[in-house]
């Protein structure tokens, strides 16, 4: 039976000898602690030599990932000179434990998809985990790293890989010869300052690369509100440390150690183990040969959840603005001021506002699909309203979401959705998902869908209208902006399900294109376009508004056949509450809300708890589906993306929300009232 020797510098109260199996081979594996004592591991160490097939070297400062040679030499150094000496095979663990590194997060990545992606991440020592903040920087450029605070007290973060570089290769030279370390923990406020910021770092990433060596040190004034919700990434983490996560709300653990035996061991261990099991010598097993054995072996890095249960969060970021100036009253100082001044001043305030640059309005978290994936994000404020963005030319716009996309991707946001006016102006989203360094989508895909999906839910529920399963609806609809983004949609899907429907719009060309392209798909449904939409109100049973008029007449609601349900896409909305009020006959919803998993908090939006508009809805389907891509931009929405998404939020346990109007959610007596008073109405006679 082969010998596995560890003799380590740590607490000899971890000690430990077991037998195990490993390459069909048959070994016995014992740890030897020293409690920090260097000369009685180096007595363990000549002892052990030709006595073990290999030797490990635990708890000895690993070399720094990156810079001179010189910044490598430790009062460690000479025990592993002396471990070079012996005829036994040494090892520190660091050539496993540098393959590992970049193993355990690309294995991660692949597996999970899309894990690390925009990530906010905090290295304790960046020149110690070189290797994971090079591989991880493929995947976020949000990486910030403690060094200069931990190594030398100074209060300034590294926020980027090359001047990570640069302080490891030049300034961290230099520092060396500044006793700052020691200057500052005799001064109390620069001291207590740079806690400070530490803690606000650790708060505000979403994960956290701890180094073995040290472990303890830098975590050990860490409480829950620094580590809730965190995913912290290190090696040989042990149940004691496992333990110490849990209590402080770790959500994720990745331990890039794999764990192969029956215990958690460290790096020096499972490389002294290869190197017994093969044979060799320490320097005859090459990186290439330790990432073919792990992958052979199936020598995966450990995913522990320390709740019990799986956990991933994504990140998501949402723009809303004001839809008029009235919104802006919102605001209680704004409001106090307009009540004591004359109406120009919110005529200047919404002129003012409009230049503002872009300001988190709310913090989103608590959305949780069925799958077990959670969501969180922010909503993000522009100040134009609808008139203000048409009265400046779109890259005006623009300018303001692209600043929007920079603060987003900052905060740690995955993909980035544009709602109301936002998606319409320009070329609905285009050049923004060309020019902007994060995912964006419009959500048209998801507002399309919800439209009709609320618009079949109200007929279903009127009673006014026969539906036989499997046949088509015997009814009259009308889509209104019916070669916009959302209304073009809403014609296709209104088409597999209605005999016929009156496309309304103002280019006539593109009215007859959408006639033929529909006609491909479904030739037996009837197809009539017009630009003059009163002609034919008086006969509708479902009209879908989905104009881009910001705030126009598009509709004469007086003219509408009682017992219609008008579904209002457009935002601002279409029709205002004095139109709606002047016919109680008629069912007038607002589009199709969504009402979210879980138990989601944020700022009120204007709709129920648990409700969004299905535009944000899309932006977190794709979020909790990992799905960190542009989905729908442009003025011509894919069907087959409406199909998907539909789909998708039904996996992630989206539903339909209670659909509401201008005065808020429809009951079953307001749904009965509006019904009791078309049919009265279609009972009088035509007036001459």
């Amino acid at each position: 039976m082969k010998q596995v020797v560890s003799i380590s510098l740590g607490s000899s109260q971890k000690d430990y000898a077991f037998n195990t199996e490993f390459l069909g081979q048959e070994f016995t594996i014992r740890r030897l602690g020293t409690d920090g004592d260097l000369e009685k591991a180096a007595e363990l160490l000549l002892r052990m030599d030709k006595e073990a097939d290999a030797i490990g070297l635990g708890q000895i400062k690993y070399p720094y990932g990156i810079g001179p040679r010189y910044l490598n030499k430790t009062k460690q150094h000479k025990i592993r000179d002396l471990g070079a000496q012996v005829q036994t095979p040494v090892t520190i663990g660091s050539a496993l434990r540098d393959v590992s590194f970049e193993w355990a997060l690309r294995y991660i990545e692949y597996k999970f998809g899309n894990y690390f992606s925009n990530a906010r991440v905090l290295f304790f020592s960046g020149m110690y985990s070189y290797r994971i903040a090079k591989v991880m920087s493929e995947f976020t450029d949000n990486l910030t790293f403690a060094d200069p605070i931990l190594e030398n007290g100074i209060p300034k973060f590294i926020n980027a890989l090359d001047d990570l570089k640069a302080y490891a290769h030049s300034a961290h030279e230099v520092l060396q010869w500044v006793p700052s370390q020691r200057l500052t923990d005799s001064v109390m406020p620069i001291k207590a300052w740079n806690d400070y910021i530490l803690r606000k770092a650790m708060q505000k990433a979403s994960i956290l690369v701890v180094p073995n060596y040290g472990f303890d040190n830098y975590l050990e004034k860490a409480t829950l509100e620094e580590l809730g919700g965190k995913t912290i990434i290190s090696s040989t983490v042990d149940d004691d440390r496992v333990a110490f996560l849990k209590e402080r709300g770790v959500d994720v653990i990745i331990d890039t150690t794999p764990k192969i035996l029956e215990r958690v061991v460290a790096p020096n261990v499972l490389e002294a183990l290869i190197l017994a099991a093969l044979g060799r010598k320490r320097d005859q097993v090459r990186a290439d040969d330790l990432l073919e054995l792990i992958s052979a072996q199936k020598m995966d890095p450990r995913v522990v959840y320390p709740s019990g249960s799986p956990k991933r969060v994504n990140r998501f970021a949402f723009v809303i603005h004001p839809l008029s100036k009235e919104f802006l009253k919102k605001d209680k100082s704004v409001e106090m001021l307009a009540n004591f001044t004359p109406p120009a001043f919110l005529d200047a305030v919404e002129k003012v506002i409009a230049y503002a640059p872009p300001w988190v309005y709310s913090r989103v978290t608590g959305i949780k699909s069925p799958t077990g994936v959670e969501a969180e994000g922010w909503l993000l404020t522009v100040g134009g309203t609808p008139k203000q963005m048409l009265a400046h030319d779109p890259e005006f716009t623009y300018s303001r979401l692209l600043q929007a996309a920079r603060m987003a991707k900052r905060m740690g946001a995955q993909i980035m959705g544009l709602g109301a006016f936002t998606k319409v102006v320009g070329d609905a989203g285009v050049t923004v998902a060309k020019k902007a360094n994060i995912p964006i989508t419009t959500g048209n895909s998801y507002s399309a869908s919800g439209a009709l999906w609320a618009a079949a839910d109200a007929v279903r529920r009127m009673g006014l209208i026969k539906i036989e399963k499997g046949r088509r609806i015997n009814a009259k609809t009308m889509v209104l902006g019916a070669t916009g983004a959302i209304g073009s949609v809403c014609c296709r899907l209104l088409a597999k399900a209605f005999g016929e429907i009156y496309l309304v719009g103002r280019n006539t060309a593109k009215l007859l294109a959408m006639k033929e392209s529909i006609l491909r798909e479904d030739p037996d449904v009837q197809l009539i376009v017009t630009t003059r939409p009163d002609k034919y109100l008086a006969d509708m049973d479902v009209i879908v508004t989905a104009t881009s008029g910001a705030g126009k007449k598009v509709l004469d609601i007086t003219q509408v056949k009682p017992g219609c349900v008008i579904t209002d896409v457009a935002r601002p909305l279409d029709l205002s509450p004095e139109d709606v009020a002047k016919r109680p006959d008629v069912l007038v919803i607002e589009s199709g809300e969504i009402e979210l998993p879980g138990s989601p908090e944020m700022k009120n939006i204007g709709l129920p708890d648990k409700v969004v508009y299905a535009c944000l809805a899309e932006t977190i389907v794709l979020a909790l589906e990992g799905r960190f891509e542009v989905f729908t931009i442009g003025r011509d929405i894919e069907w087959e993306k409406v199909k998907e998404i539909y789909k998708l939020g039904l996996k992630h346990g989206m539903k339909l929300a209670a659909i509401s109007g201008v005065n808020g959610v429809f009951t079953d007596d307001d749904i009965a009232r509006v019904k009791k008073l078309a049919l009265e109405a279609r009972n009088q006679p035509i007036a001459s």
